[in-house]
Formats: structure tokens, C-alpha cells, sequence
């Protein structure tokens, strides 16, 4: 019996101090990084089907761009996505350091709410 109400005052103690506001954000975190994955898969089809020269830079801008536009989860998401890419990219294709370089320059870009049309080449369809 001890221990049943020992028990049950540890529970109202632990939940008295519990910031239990911190579940919905935590909630929201993880939406808005799910959501930014999906732009960030989208971004990365749209650059396949459009299969236009020169445009993966604008491709790697806006999913970053419409990514962290979701919230800090979805900028998150967009940072572990591209950074991952992007090593895996350097050491399996050979692209080289430059190449590397200035697909991070556009990822950065797009995340940190630059407009993604800085790097959109001239005569790309209008549907991306």
C-alpha cells in the first residue's frame, strides 16, 4: 500500500512539473519536418521530370525554400536532406568539391528564405 501511494505521489509531482506544453511543439516539429521531406522529394521529382540543363541549382533552392517555410522541422528536415545528399553526392558521383560547394551555396539560400528564382535558368518550363 506504501508504495501504490508512493507511487501515485511521484505521479502528481512529476506531472505538476512537467512542461506539457512542450508535446504539441514537439508535435509540430515533427509534422513540419515530415511536410519538408515531401517538398524536398517533390523538388528533387520536379528537377527529374523537368530534366532541363543547368536547372539543379533553382531544384535544390526551392525545396529548401518551400521546406523551411513549414517551420523549424521543416528547415531541419531540409539541412539533414541536402547535407546528406550532398556527401553522398561528393564521394560517390565525382562532381568535385566545386560542384558540392555551390549546390550547398543554393540549398542555404532557399532555406534561409532567399527567392529560388536567383538560380532558375533562363527557358524553364513555367510548371516548376
Amino acid at each position: 500500500m506504501r508504495l501504490c501511494v508512493c507511487l501515485v505521489l511521484l505521479s502528481f509531482t512529476l506531472g505538476a512539473s512537467a512542461d506539457w506544453s512542450a508535446i504539441p511543439r514537439a508535435g509540430r516539429f515533427a509534422l513540419d519536418a515530415a511536410g519538408g521531406a515531401w517538398d524536398m522529394f517533390k523538388a528533387y521529382w520536379d528537377m527529374r521530370e523537368a530534366n532541363y540543363k543547368d536547372a539543379d541549382k533553382y531544384f535544390h533552392a526551392r525545396g529548401n525554400y518551400d521546406a523551411a517555410q513549414r517551420g523549424p522541422g521543416g528547415a531541419w528536415a531540409a539541412r539533414v536532406i541536402s547535407d546528406a545528399r550532398e556527401n553522398w553526392q561528393s564521394d560517390v558521383s565525382g562532381r568535385g568539391a566545386e560542384d558540392t560547394r555551390a549546390d550547398q551555396e543554393a540549398n542555404e539560400w532557399g532555406r534561409n528564405g532567399g527567392d529560388p528564382n536567383r538560380y532558375r535558368p533562363k527557358g524553364l518550363p513555367s510548371k516548376y
